[in-house]
C-alpha cells in the first residue's frame, strides 16, 4: 500500500516548527505469535511525499503500530536534484519516537541516525546502532524526518515502514562503563571527549576507538554520538584500569553543536530547538542534572548548522581546538581569549578552554588534540572538576608534555587556572617547560596579546622564561606552535594552556 503527501508552502508553519503528516495504519488482525496461516508474518506500508523549500525542521510521520509486533523496520530515500553552484541541495535526517510521544525532552525517543543511514530496525533484544532496543509496544509511533537543507526544487521523500509480528523477546539490561578507573592519584590525565562511532556518523566500532585511544596514550574518553545515547551500552569489556570511558552526547541543533560530557548513562538530551526559541538554558540545565558538562563544540566551524549561536553564558567550558588546527580554531581561540578580560574586570567567571579530536573515521586521529586535566583521581567527577576549574592544557599528542607556572618575587606561585595575588608593580616570572615539540616556537600571551616568543631547541625540549608585572599582564597563558602555513596567521597549534591570572584586581 502506498500513500503520497504533497505539502504546500502555506502548510509550513515556520522553520523552527514541526509538521505532522497523515497517519499510517496497519491491520490489527495479526496474531501475537505471527504463526503461518494465522495472519501475515509482516506488513509493509510505503509513504511518498514532497517538502517545499522552507519546510519545518522536523516532519513527523505517525505510524499506528498494532498489537503483536515484534520488530519495526524503516527505510527511506530522497531525491538529490542538481542545484546551481553556491545553492544548498537536499539533505534529510531520520529518527523515530515510540508510543510515548514526541514531546521535547520526553520519554518517547528511540533513536536517531541523522543522514548516516538509509534504514534501521528496532526490536526488544537488538536495534540498529543509533537506536535503542526495547519492546515495540502498540500505539502511535512517529518517524521523524529532518529536512536539514532543501533544494529550490523541494525535497521528495520515500519512506517504507515494515512491522513484523511474533514474540516480543527480552531486552537485556544495559551494562554501562564504571565511573572510576585505577588512575595515579592526583595527576595530569589525558583525554578525548568528542568522538563518533558507528552509533552515529562515524565508521569505527567502539572496540576500534578504545584500541586507538590506548595507542594515543589517553587515560579517558567520552562517547558523544549525534543526538543519541545508543552507544552508552556498547563499551562492555572495553574499559579497564588504564582507560576510563565516560558517556555523553553531541547535541546537534540547527544553530550549533554542544558536547554533553559525562552525562549519566542512558540520559538523552533533546536537540530540537534553535537559538531563537530561547530553550538552550533549559537543556543546559538538563545536562548538568544528568551530571554532565556543557561544552560548545567547534563554535566557528563552517559546516551548515555548526556555527554556535547560543552564546556562552550556559557553558562550562568551550572547545577552542577541534581536530587538526585550522583557521576556524584560530577564530574561536581569539574569541575565547577576549572573554578572559571580562573575568579580569570582575564581570564574569572565566570559561576554561578544551580541545577534542571529533574523530569519525580514518584518517581522523583520536587524541588530536587531547585535553590534559589535573584531577584528584581518574574518575568522572574528578576529571569534570578539573575541567570545570580550568586545570587544563591541550596538546596535539601524548608526545608533548609541558609545565607552566608564574612565580612572584617572594616565592609566591600559581599554576594553570590559579591566581597569583601580588601588587601591580611586583615582578613576576612566567616559566614554560616543554618536551616533545621539535621545530616549534613557544610564546606567552596576555591581555595585550603575544608579548614574548622564542624558538624551542631542535630537540623540541626547552624552557622559556619571561619577566613582567601584573600592570603589564593581567593574565598569562602559553602556546606552542608549528611554523606558519597560512600567510598572515600564526602557525598551527601544538599545545596551549589555560591562563594563570596575575594581580589583585576584580
Amino acid at each position: 500500500m502506498e500513500r503520497r503527501e504533497v505539502l504546500r508552502l502555506s502548510a509550513v508553519a515556520g522553520a523552527t516548527g514541526a509538521l505532522t503528516l497523515g497517519r499510517v495504519s496497519f491491520a490489527d488482525a495479526a496474531p501475537a505469535d505471527g504463526r503461518p496461516g494465522g495472519g501475515p508474518a509482516e506488513q509493509t506500508r510505503r509513504i511518498t511525499g514532497h517538502l517545499p523549500t522552507g519546510a519545518p525542521d522536523f516532519v513527523y510521520l505517525p505510524v499506528e503500530v498494532p498489537h503483536g509486533v515484534r520488530e519495526i523496520a524503516v527505510s527511506y530515500t530522497y531525491d538529490k536534484p542538481p542545484v546551481p553552484e553556491g545553492t544548498v541541495g537536499n539533505a534529510c535526517d531520520i529518527g523515530i519516537f515510540d508510543e510515548r510521544g514526541t514531546d521535547l525532552g520526553g520519554a518517547g525517543f528511540r533513536g536517531w541516525s541523522g543522514g548516516a543511514r538509509t534504514e534501521f530496525f528496532l526490536r526488544a533484544d537488538e536495534a540498529t546502532p543509533g537506536y535503542l532496543p526495547g519492546p515495540v509496544n502498540a500505539g502511535t509511533w512517529h518517524i521523524a524526518l529532518g529536512p536539514y537543507t532543501v533544494a529550490p526544487q523541494g525535497l521528495s521523500y520515500d519512506v517504507t515502514v515494515t512491522v513484523r509480528y511474533g514474540p516480543r523477546g527480552h531486552t537485556p539490561a544495559p551494562v554501562y562503563p564504571p565511573e572510576r578507573a585505577r588512575g595515579r592519584g592526583r595527576a595530569w590525565y589525558r583525554g578525548d571527549s568528542h568522538l563518533h562511532s558507528v552509533h552515529s556518523d562515524g565508521k569505527r566500532t567502539p572496540a576500534e576507538i578504545a584500541a586507538l585511544a590506548r595507542a594515543a596514550g589517553l587515560d579517558f574518553l567520552t562517547t558523544t554520538e549525534h543526538n543519541t545515547t545508543s552507544s552508552h551500552r556498547a563499551w562492555e569489556g572495553l574499559w579497564g584500569d588504564d582507560l576510563l570511558i565516560l558517556t555523553g552526547e553531541e547535541v546537534t541543533t540547527r544553530n550549533g553543536h554542544v558536547v554533553a560530557m559525562g552525562t549519566d548513562p542512558g540520559v538523552f538530551i533533546d536537540w530540537r530547538y534553535r537559538a531563537r526559541d530561547n530553550a538552550f538554558g533549559k537543556y543546559a540545565r538538563a545536562v548538568r542534572r544528568a551530571g554532565g558538562l556543557v561544552i560548545p563544540a567547534h563554535p566557528h566551524a563552517t559546516c551548515i548548522g555548526c556555527n554556535w549561536k547560543f552564546g556562552l553564558n550556559d557553558a562550562d567550558a568551550v572547545e577552542v581546538w577541534n581536530g587538526p588546527y585550522t583557521p576556524d580554531d584560530e577564530v574561536t581561540l581569539a574569541e575565547w581569549d577576549n572573554t578572559l578580560v571580562a573575568h579580569v574586570q570582575g564581570r564574569a567567571d572565566w570559561l576554561p578552554a578544551v580541545g577534542h579530536s571529533d574523530a569519525h573515521r580514518d584518517p581522523d586521529v583520536i587524541g588530536l588534540p587531547q585535553t590534559v586535566v589535573l584531577a584528584d583521581d581518574l574518575s568522572r567527577r574528578a576529571v569534570q572538576d578539573g575541567i570545570r576549574a580550568g586545570r587544563v592544557w591541550i596538546a596535539e599528542s601524548a608526545k608533548i608534555d609541558l609545565a607552566f607556572s608564574v612565580t612572584g618575587e617572594h616565592g609566591e606561585h600559581a599554576g594553570i587556572a590559579e591566581r597569583l595575588e601580588v601588587s601591580g608593580t611586583s615582578k613576576v616570572t612566567a616559566q614554560l617547560k616543554v618536551t616533545g615539540a621539535p621545530g616549534c616556537t613557544a610564546s606567552f600571551v596576555t591581555d595585550q596579546g603575544r608579548l614574548h616568543t622564542a624558538p624551542l631547541p631542535p630537540s623540541g625540549d626547552g624552557t622559556l622564561t619571561w619577566q613582567t608585572t601584573p600592570d603589564n599582564a593581567a593574565y598569562i597563558r602559553a602556546e606552542v606552535r608549528h611554523p606558519s602555513t597560512t600567510p598572515g596567521l600564526p602557525g598551527p597549534m601544538a599545545a596551549m594552556t589555560n591562563p594563570v591570572f596575575v594581580g589583585r584586581w576584580g
